[in-house]
Formats: C-alpha cells, sequence, structure tokens
C-alpha cells in the first residue's frame, strides 16, 4: 500500500514497482485517515507512506498503524530539512525502515532505484516483530566469556555495524551509555546519504555521549559517537587518525562494515570491541573475523531482537563471535569494557588534541 499526497509521487513508486512482478500494489491513500480507512479491506503486507502529508501526517498514522494494525512501514520521504520534523521520529513509532522518495526518474537511474525499493520490500515483508518484550529487558545479562580481565588486551575502541533494523537497535545501546563512557564508539549505518544527518540529529537528542560524524584526520576521543561519513570507507591512518578512502563498495555497501572493522583490528589489535547488528546480507563478517583473530571482544544482536537476523547470523556461523545478545543488554555489556578499561589504569585509547571538524556533534 502506497500513501503520499503527491498523485506524481505516487504513480512514480508505482511504475517503479511494476517492474517486480512479485510486488502488487494493492492500494493508495492522499493521507493517513485515508489510508486507515482503506487497511481492513486492503490488508498489505507493507505500507509505504510519506512523513508530510495533510489531515493526517506520516507520523500519527504510523502510530495508528502499530496500534491498531501492526505491520512494516517503509518511510518514502525526502531528505530531512531544516525546521522540519525528524523522519526518523516515524522509527520511534514503529517504522521499518527509510526510502529516499524519488522526485523524478531518469532513464539512468531508474533499474538501480527500483531494485532498491524492491529490496526494501521485500526485507520488510518477512518482517513479523515490531515491539520488544519487557522480560528480556529485565533479564540478567550473561557471557559465554568473562569480560573480567586485561589478559587479552585493553579495550580501547568500540566499533558497531548495522543495516535494516540498525537507527533503532543504535537508539536502544547508545542511550544507556553514560557520559563517562571512557571508549569512542565508531558506527556504521547502511543508509541512505540524504538521510545520515538527520539520524545523526535524531540519535544526539536522547544520547549522553556526543554524536557526529566522522571526520578525516580526527583522532578518535573517548566520549564520542562517530559515523561513517557517506559515500566513503572508514579507515585509520598509521597514527590512529580517521582516514577516509574513495574505494569500491566491499560486500555490497560504502561504507563497509567490514572494512572498518579490519583497520580497526589492525590498528587497535586485541583492543576492539566488535559489535554486529541487525542487518541484511553479510557485511561484517570477515570483519568480527579478523577483531576475533586480533584478540579483541565480539558481540552479536540475537535473532529474536533483530529486525533482520543475516548480518550476525553471518558472523555466528563463521563461529567468531563471543556473546550473542538482545539488543537491550549490549549496552550494559560495552559498559563492563568500559569498566576493564578503567580498572587497567592505562592510558586513554589516543592521547591527542581534539581536531576541529565541521561534522555534527
Amino acid at each position: 500500500m502506497l500513501v503520499d499526497d503527491s498523485p506524481l509521487v505516487l504513480h512514480i513508486l508505482q511504475r517503479l514497482l511494476s517492474h517486480s512482478p512479485e510486488i502488487q500494489v494493492v492500494g493508495t491513500a492522499v493521507n493517513g485517515k485515508e489510508a486507515l480507512d482503506l487497511l481492513p479491506s486492503l490488508n498489505p503486507d507493507v505500507i509505504c507512506t510519506d512523513l508530510h502529508m495533510p489531515v493526517m501526517d506520516g507520523l500519527e498514522f504510523t502510530r495508528e498503524v502499530m496500534a491498531g494494525f501492526p505491520r512494516p512501514l517503509l518511510v518514502v520521504s525526502v531528505s530531512v530539512e531544516a525546521g522540519s520534523p525528524n523522519v526518523f521520529k516515524l522509527l520511534d513509532a514503529g517504522a521499518v525502515d527509510v526510502f529516499q522518495k524519488p522526485r523524478a526518474i531518469l532513464d539512468t537511474d531508474f533499474d538501480k532505484i527500483a531494485d532498491e525499493l524492491a529490496s526494501k520490500i521485500r526485507i520488510l515483508s518477512g518482517v513479523k516483530v515490531f515491539r520488544r518484550s519487557n522480560e528480556i529487558k529485565n533479564s540478567p545479562v550473561s557471557f559465554s566469556t568473562p569480560i573480567s580481565s586485561c589478559s587479552h588486551g585493553q579495550p580501547r575502541i568500540v566499533v558497531i555495524g548495522a543495516s535494516t533494523g540498525g537507527p533503532q537497535a543504535l537508539r536502544e545501546i547508545l542511550t544507556h551509555l553514560p557520559a563517562t563512557f571512557p571508549l569512542p564508539i565508531v558506527c556504521i549505518q547502511h543508509i541512505g546519504s540524504n538521510f545520515l544527518s538527520g539520524m545523526v540529529n535524531w540519535l544526539a537528542e536522547s544520547c549522553q555521549l556526543k554524536v557526529g560524524k566522522a571526520c578525516n584526520g580526527e583522532y578518535p576521543m573517548s566520549g564520542n559517537v562517530y559515523f561513517a561519513p557517506e559515500d566513503a570507507q572508514l579507515e585509520f591512518d598509521d597514527s590512529g587518525r580517521f582516514l577516509f578512502s574513495r574505494t569500491l563498495p566491499v560486500d555490497g555497501h560504502c561504507p563497509s562494515v567490514t572494512v572498518t572493522m579490519q583497520a580497526t583490528a589492525r590498528y587497535f589489535g586485541a583492543g576492539v570491541v566488535g559489535v554486529l547488528l541487525t542487518g541484511m546480507g553479510r557485511d561484517g563478517a570477515d570483519g568480527m573475523a579478523s577483531i576475533a583473530a586480533a584478540g579483541g571482544v565480539t558481540i552479536a544482536q540475537n535473532e529474536a531482537s533483530s529486525v533482520v537476523y543475516g548480518m550476525p547470523k553471518e558472523a555466528v556461523d563463521l563461529g567468531v563471535v563471543q556473546h550473542i545478545l538482545p539488543v537491550e543488554q549490549i549496552a550494559s555489556v560495552l559498559v563492563k569494557c568500559g569498566a576493564v578499561n578503567t580498572e587497567c589504569e592505562k592510558q586513554p585509547a589516543i592521547i591527542a588534541p581534539q581536531s576541529s571538524c565541521g561534522g555534527n556533534k
């Protein structure tokens, strides 16, 4: 089902999806109220909705859907604009993923955009679980391998990779870390480049740590969460500063989780804590293998709390994951890693002046 107040956008979306015979558009609506009235009879598997609409906008519509007709929602919107509600508020309300709204289709872009949209809808059609159980949140954290000594290296940096469902998982983790968390955190999230800044701002609203985009040549510092930039691989130079490279995609992605994890393992060795979250595909599996081989800590989100159990499963199947946990328990594990850093009474990960950066902080 497609929900958008623009007849042109509805036409473009239908044209894009007409090239995927396994996807059928069962109906359209021009605002959330009209869509709600149609839902019982149309009973769609997936809903694609805009944010800005008259009568009932996408945010209120998403809340109503999740309260009465829960099913996967894909937000199809323009990039976040200054002064407008952040599209990621729909993820808070229950939407699963976001997709850049096509304003016009050129022949050179058509196949790529059609494939991307169809791929997201296929993934969302298999999503069945939307809400987390309080029993998981309140259950004790258990570890297959204790995080209690410095014998295999002092934790010095955290690197997190995610794809579909990642923004919600990242928010769950990052909002539960204290302002005193001693390790820098580097994140790679597969997301359309026009949405990265909006996601960073959305996360920054609720985090005690500073959240922003990494800057080329910047040292990773404690108290900061850094996101890989759009369309560049994030690595480290010989002195431990961020190094951007414009290379081909790895595991289908640029930035790639595997590229950053492998670079982190090369520089920080056993001091890396690697976390692989929900997502489609296998990006990050080989990166987690590199961290494990270097003696670092490896954590994967479990199947029950993942929107898509693809990337974590690939790493688990390789046998390189030490801890498989619900997303609600990962922050407490990271806090334990930070406590080990403090107990070892060594210097912080990097001792260097904070470099100036134009990114969001």
